[in-house]
C-alpha cells in the first residue's frame, strides 16, 4: 500500500484484528456484487470505502425514481442510467483508488461461472429466486463463499454459505426449489427504507470478514431481523443430507 492508502485505511489498520495484513488482503481482493439496488447499495459503498481492490457489479436494470427511497448509491441525476454504471460513478467519488467493473446485462449461469471463478467472495443482493439458486449452484461448484441477503416489508434475513468448508449448507438446503416459490418484490409489496441498509451493511461486514479470515461468519446460521420490533433472531442451519444440490453423492 502507498502512503495515501495507509492514511485512507488507517482506522482499519488500527484495529488489531485487521492491521496492515488484513487491509492488504482487502486491497488485493475481488468481490462480485449481484444487484445494485437496496441491498447492493450499502454493500458496494462499504466494500469500496473499506478498500476492496476490485468490485464487479452486475445489474441490468435502470435507476427509477421509486428506487431512490432506499437505493442510496443512486441520486436523482441517476434516473434512467443503468444501476451498475450509476453505482460505479458514485463509488469513484468515494474511492477512486479501486477498480469497478460493470456487467450491464442479465447474466446466464454460464456467464456467472466465468465471473465467479475470478473473485474471492460473492454477495447476492438480487431480488429473485432464479438468480439466488443459480449463484448457489455456481458458488458450490467453484467452492466460493456466498453471502446471501433478502429484505421485504419490515423483515430481512442474511446468511453465509461458505463452500470452502465441506460441511456448509447451501441456499437450496434453506429454500428447496420445488417450483412453487413466488418472488416477493419491493415494487408490489413495499419495503421499509432503512431495512435494506441494515441487511446490506451486515452483508458487507460478512464479506469483509471472509476476505480477511477474521471473526466468525454466519455459516450455519440464518440471521433474521424484524425492524418493527427491532428484534434480531438467529436460527441454526444444517446441511440437508437429501439436498438436491449439495448432497455428497452428487
Amino acid at each position: 500500500m502507498n502512503d495515501n492508502q495507509l492514511l485512507r485505511y488507517s482506522r482499519h489498520i488500527l484495529l488489531p484484528k485487521i492491521g496492515y495484513e488484513g487491509q492488504e488482503k482487502l486491497t488485493k481482493s475481488h468481490a462480485l456484487i449481484v444487484g445494485a439496488g437496496g441491498l447492493g447499495s450499502p454493500v458496494a459503498l462499504y466494500l469500496a470505502a473499506s478498500g476492496v481492490g476490485k468490485l464487479t457489479i452486475c445489474d441490468f436494470d435502470n435507476v427509477d425514481l421509486t428506487n431512490l427511497q432506499r437505493q442510496i448509491i443512486h441520486t436523482t441525476q441517476s434516473v434512467g442510467i443503468n444501476k451498475a454504471v450509476s453505482a460505479q460513478q458514485t463509488i469513484y467519488e468515494i474511492n477512486p483508488e479501486i477498480i469497478v467493473e460493470t456487467i450491464q446485462q442479465k447474466s446466464s449461469e454460464a456467464e456467472f461461472i466465468t465471473l465467479v471463478e475470478k473473485v474471492d467472495v460473492v454477495i447476492d443482493c438480487s431480488d429473485n429466486f432464479a438468480t439466488r439458486y443459480s449463484l448457489n449452484r455456481v458458488c458450490l461448484q467453484l467452492k466460493k463463499p456466498l453471502v446471501s441477503g433478502a429484505a421485504i416489508g419490515f423483515e430481512g434475513q442474511i446468511s453465509v454459505f461458505d463452500f470452502r468448508h465441506e460441511n456448509s449448507p447451501c441456499y437450496h438446503c434453506l429454500f428447496p426449489d420445488n417450483g412453487e416459490e413466488a418472488d416477493l418484490r419491493c415494487a408490489t409489496n413495499g419495503v421499509f427504507a432503512p431495512l435494506v441498509g441494515m441487511i446490506g451493511t451486515a452483508q458487507a461486514a460478512e464479506a469483509l470478514k471472509l476476505i480477511m479470515h477474521i471473526g466468525e461468519s454466519l455459516q450455519g446460521r440464518l440471521l433474521l431481523l424484524d425492524a418493527l420490533s427491532m428484534e434480531w433472531r438467529t436460527i441454526k442451519l444444517a446441511r440437508d443430507p437429501a439436498c438436491a444440490v449439495c448432497r455428497s453423492d452428487f
